[in-house]
């Protein structure tokens, strides 16, 4: 049986890990799960019912996306995304440890901050990939959607405001580490590369990334405005996630 990767569509941890999927060739069945209706699903699954992405292969059961970076490394050694030299290897886990703490929760707390506002917008995003019919649920329940949406992931105008310097702090950085190298550790694309790019996505909205973007006259005005100031930045990595996706 296939490996089976447990996701939301919207995602950018469940990102990181399709893009490793991709990237070595595994062949894998995706699961889209409708965040909520997720719990029952990672319960029986023996995960921990609060978080994705977890892939189920030959029995086991990994969840978290660095781990099953690490796991797709052991089991599927073909095109490594970890460096085979220590210094290499130290810098670039160190990387995607950072960046799995704190830009990856300020990218979604920023984000969900201001199209939570948008419901019309933000629905199709969070539901696809799952039955049509749950836009209509989500809609009809949105207002309990948003307040657990909130509470769970500590989402408030000062704590939108907060992972707004986060990322402009991870963006400046990552923008003089790669007018030095091509390459955040060692002589290659890496795990670390992958981390800051796939973070980093729904910024640039690839086409790759499984969802329908809205519009850009549809996007908050706040959002809308800081893409606008960072865009130089963000080109770097949208290059590097062209170029390596």
């Amino acid at each position: 049986m296939a490996l089976q990767l447990y996701q939301f569509a919207i995602s950018h941890y469940c990102e990181k890990v399709r893009w490793a999927l991709d990237f070595k060739g595994i062949n894998h069945q995706t699961v889209n799960l409708l965040p909520g209706q997720h719990v029952n699903a990672l319960k029986k699954l023996g995960a921990d019912a609060s978080s994705v992405p977890v892939i189920v292969h030959d029995g086991r059961c990994v969840q978290g996306s660095a781990r099953i970076i690490d796991y797709l490394e052991e089991t599927f050694p073909e095109r490594p995304l970890t460096p085979s030299d220590p210094a290499a290897r130290e810098q670039a886990l160190a990387w995607e440890q950072r960046m799995d703490d704190e830009l990856g929760p300020a990218v979604r707390c920023f984000a969900y901050h201001y199209f939570l506002q948008r419901p019309k917008v933000v629905t199709p995003m969070l539901t696809a990939g799952t039955p049509f019919y749950n836009r209509y649920l989500i809609r009809l329940a949105f207002s309990r959607v948003d307040e657990i949406m909130r509470k769970w992931m500590k989402i408030n105008e000062k704590t939108a405001n907060t992972s707004r310097e986060i990322m402009e702090r991870y963006l400046t950085e990552l923008a003089g580490a790669y007018e030095k190298s091509p390459f955040l550790a060692g002589g290659s694309f890496s795990r670390a590369d992958l981390t800051a790019a796939a973070f980093l996505a729904p910024m640039f909205q690839p086409p790759q990334y499984p969802v329908p973007w809205p519009e850009p006259k549809r996007i908050p005005e706040p959002v809308r405005d800081w893409l606008a100031q960072w865009q130089p930045q963000l080109q770097t990595l949208e290059d590097l996630y062209l170029a390596n996706r």
